[in-house]
């Protein structure tokens, strides 16, 4: 299943900590359907800032997550960047394609 790298970027007032608790709820979900592998704040960033690391069958699916979001329901998401990534190497590598670019298998050979 494709994993997602996910940005939210958040407006400041008082809208963020009023639905706070609401989105943490709502990614625990996520992590006990399996949905969501890791989350948490960026640091140092102009605006508050979160990355998500979701798989989901395609696109479409890690849209509908977001958008199930209390944040996204409240209009709490001033920017938001989605990108597929195939985590080869690392802790989460068991969630890889398994399919090396040509340039890195004679790193891995058979």
């Amino acid at each position: 299943m494709p994993v997602y790298l996910v940005r939210m970027d958040h407006p400041d007032g008082e809208g963020w900590g009023q639905h706070v608790a609401a989105h943490v709820l709502y990614l625990r979900r996520l992590i006990q359907e399996g949905s969501l592998l890791a989350s948490g704040p960026l640091k140092g960033t102009p605006l508050r800032s979160g990355f998500l690391i979701m798989k989901g069958a395609n696109r479409q699916e890690i849209d509908a997550m977001i958008a199930g979001d209390p944040f996204a329901s409240e209009g709490l998401i001033c920017d938001l960047r989605i990108e597929e990534w195939d985590p080869l190497f690392g802790c989460l590598s068991n969630h890889a394609t398994g399919k090396l670019p040509q340039e890195l298998k004679s790193f891995f050979p058979s």
